[in-house]
């Protein structure tokens, strides 16, 4: 490889950021060399590995970029077709002289279409990936429609043209051609199936009309809505009020504030910190009802499922149908349904989670992110991508504002408030005046178990219970961790049931069935130990199944209901908890994390953490920025309307930062101590953060890769290379990674650290073209992780 080429590259990305300040991912526009084009005919999911290869004429040279809409020559005919860019590149991937060349730009404003190939690009570029990977991100799934579709039958003739073709009907005695135009001198439009089934019609007869011009078959699009279900579990709750709610001084001058600026043309990012019911949602609903004023729309990002029901009725009874909701529980022809009435414009505000980003809306004028902090943005699959960065980039493409919202920010995005690079508001009062902060008390297990109590819940927390039982109230309980027990061991090798596929130890799930979470393998729990053949093997520690029992043993006259991955696997299973818990069908509910992010229960006065301290032990970086999160967002759940509330933190290490700043919601002492923290150890936000996991089935040769790679990336940085380029780049590995096999697929990992992105951006770039080209990484797969 060619050492001194890539110092110059890199050189040449430092001065660039010298003398701009920064120096972004941009998308692709045609450079000296790309003389070919690959094209999409069809925009949709399954048709993007279905390129088209075409030259680039001279006079396009320069002009043309990734998403561009172009004119082609098409098939054998060579019939003037549409296309869609995907991809500029120097490599014919046929015989050149039998490629067909591009016959020009289509004219006229940028599609939805075009934007998201462009986006596509962009992501690409930024995190690492290939151009299909990122183009099936964007683009929806087409799916066929099961039901047969409406058709209706417009007359295509009026006035004295309907007279002469009814007269000329009648003299060549077309009976069926005269009873359809009798029926449509009536009414110009009826459906096709009175027309068949009354009229006694074929479509024998209807074709020829349908030539001549007479007549036109259209197909009404007859799309699903997600929303039929969820207005019928929302019936009988209480949570939310219809119509506008009246806005508190602070909630209003954020208004305003980003209103006026939106008015003045000025397209910003604004992080709105507020407290936990300090009312955010409804600064959301008014700064969306000012922008469909202009004629504009609006994407709204959830970070769960589970929020879907609640956050959705919210903005249904506010604006009506113009609102849908897209997420990963829809069915794909859902999905797709979703998707066309976006493109369509028949609605105006789309909700979900990050997959709503790519809603093809033409007239895009906001997008809003809340809960900002939740990991559930970042995506796990290639490209690697954040939703708030590609929010960003999109919100820049359509002149769009963006809104972060959360009440524990991330620690990036504060950072970049307190730089000026997003402008901040804070609300700091509960935006219901009979609403107060929950009282948080930190339980000390260690002393619980000194004092003789060995059960799951402190004293104070069974007190706690009992009183809110006693009133009436209800209470949420919630351990990271689901399944009966965490793992079965042998008490006499010390042997713990593992994965024969992956590098974990099986969870014991009640029906007896052990189960690895990550790759799915199941197997009936042992009698006696694989290993040693002791009959003497045990479960232990407690899952969400292994919680519900012992609280219904504890109070066995409460109502409980659970909520975890198991128990919410079927469609509609979030919903169908969260409704009947809302209608006070429900005394306890116990669940994972996905309980206490952002609902929104009048009557729950008690949270009770049961194992407070778990993420912490997590093998993350930003293991106490979550648990900070968690416990601070869990608190809010208490005491929302009038009553008050509290929150039992129990944990191993009270004393920990995390604990004791989210114990009082304070983030700013939070967000001071773990800054502190990742400047000390050199982490995001503090500097950049690549990450390249490297993966194969064949361990030697991930062994012997990656090694080569890390030599190659030291190497082109000027690390142990006399007289080369110093880029001061941080470098750790390869090492193993936390899970070092999955599914038989072993894993090791590249860290490479610096204050600049975009060199980390050029080093992964370098690191791709060195894999594609060396022989021996043909059987290793790469995925690049940016922070």
């Amino acid at each position: 490889m060619h050492f001194p080429a890539m110092s110059c590259i890199i050189k040449d990305v430092i001065e660039t950021c010298n003398k701009s300040g920064h120096a972004g991912a941009d998308g692709q526009v045609t450079q000296v060399g790309q003389r070919f084009a690959n094209i999409i005919i069809d925009i949709s999911h399954e048709s993007v590995d279905r390129t088209f290869q075409y030259r680039v004429p001279e006079a396009l040279m320069g002009r043309l970029r990734a998403g561009q809409q172009v004119y082609i020559p098409f098939g054998a005919g060579n019939s003037r077709r549409k296309g869609y860019v995907v991809e500029l590149t120097d490599r014919a991937e046929y015989d050149e002289s039998k490629l067909k060349e591009i016959a020009g730009v289509v004219p006229g404003s940028v599609s939805a279409g075009s934007q998201l190939i462009w986006l596509a690009w962009w992501m690409k570029e930024r995190y690492g990936s290939t151009m299909n990977q990122a183009l099936k991100t964007v683009l929806p799934v087409k799916q066929k429609v099961k039901e047969a579709p409406r058709r209706q039958i417009r007359c295509l003739l009026a006035g004295e043209e309907l007279d002469r073709a009814l007269a000329e009907a009648e003299r060549k005695h077309f009976k069926a051609r005269i009873r359809l135009l009798s029926a449509l001198k009536e009414e110009p439009v009826i459906p096709y199936e009175a027309a068949v089934n009354q009229l006694n019609l074929t479509m024998a007869a209807l074709k020829p009309m349908e030539e001549a011009g007479v007549i036109a078959v259209e197909v009404i699009a007859r799309y699903r809505n997600p929303l039929e279900e969820m207005r019928r579990l929302a019936e009988g709750t209480q949570n939310f009020s219809p119509g506008r709610v009246a806005l508190n001084q602070g909630q209003q001058q954020i208004v305003d504030a980003i209103s006026g600026e939106y008015d003045l043309g000025v397209r910003g990012t604004y992080l709105i910190h507020g407290i936990t019911g300090s009312g955010k949602t409804e600064v959301y609903m008014e700064l969306i009802a000012h922008v469909l004023a202009q004629g504009r729309q609006v994407i709204v990002l959830i970070p769960e499922i589970s929020l879907t029901w609640q956050t959705v009725m919210r903005f249904y009874r506010r604006f009506g149908d113009r609102v849908s909701v897209m997420n990963s529980r829809l069915s794909a022809g859902e999905r797709y349904d979703q998707y066309e009435r976006a493109r369509t414009g028949n609605i105006d505000i789309m909700i979900g989670p990050r997959s709503a980003l790519f809603a093809p809306f033409e007239r895009l004028g906001l997008i809003i992110i809340d809960e900002e902090h939740e990991n559930a943005y970042k995506s796990e699959l290639s490209p690697r991508y954040h939703a708030r960065e590609v929010a960003l980039e999109r919100a820049g493409m359509n002149g769009a504002s963006l809104v972060l919202g959360s009440a524990t920010p991330s620690l990036e995005s504060y950072t970049r408030a307190l730089k000026g690079e997003y402008k901040l508001f804070t609300l700091k009062q509960r935006a219901k005046a009979d609403s107060a902060l929950a009282r948080a008390e930190i339980v000390d297990l260690r002393r619980e178990l000194q004092e003789g109590n060995k059960s799951i819940f402190s004293r104070r927390l069974q007190e706690l219970m009992e009183d809110r039982l006693q009133k009436g109230q209800q209470i949420m309980l919630f351990i990271n961790r689901r399944g009966y027990a965490n793992f079965v061991s042998c008490r006499s090798c010390g042997e713990a049931l593992r994965c024969p596929h992956c590098d974990v130890t099986l969870t014991l799930h009640r029906n007896g069935q052990m189960m690895c979470h990550y790759c799915g393998y199941t197997v009936p729990q042992p009698k006696i130990c694989p290993s040693c053949g002791s009959p003497y093997i045990a479960p232990f520690g407690t899952g969400t199944q292994k919680i519900e029992e012992m609280t219904r043993q504890m109070f066995p006259d409460a109502r409980v209901l659970r909520m975890d991955l198991d128990t919410t696997s079927k469609k509609g299973g979030h919903q169908e908890i969260l409704s009947s818990f809302a209608r006070g069908e429900a005394d306890i509910l116990i669940g994972t994390q996905m309980i206490v992010k952002g609902h929104d229960f009048s009557r729950v006065t008690l949270v009770g953490a049961l194992a407070a301290d778990l993420s912490l032990y997590a093998p993350d970086y930003r293991c106490g920025e979550q648990t900070f999160a968690l416990l601070t967002q869990a608190a809010g759940r208490a005491g929302r309307a009038g009553e008050e509330g509290a929150m039992v933190i129990q944990t191993y290490q009270p004393d920990h930062y995390a604990v004791v700043t989210a114990s009082g919601q304070d983030y700013g002492a939070f967000y001071e101590q773990e800054m502190a923290f990742r400047r000390l150890l050199g982490y995001p936000p503090a500097v950049g953060l690549l990450i390249i996991q490297l993966s194969s089935a064949d361990e030697a040769l991930l062994e012997s890769g990656a090694e080569r790679l890390a030599g190659q990336i030291r190497a082109m940085c000027g690390e142990g290379v006399s007289g080369a380029l110093e880029v001061p780049v941080q470098f750790i590995g390869p090492v193993n990674a936390t899970v070092y096999k999955v599914n038989d697929i072993y894993r090791k990992i590249l860290y490479i650290k610096h204050e600049n992105y975009d060199i980390l951006i050029q080093i992964r770039k370098n690191s791709e073209e060195f894999i594609k080209g060396a022989e021996e990484l043909k059987n290793i797969s790469a995925q690049y992780d940016l922070t």
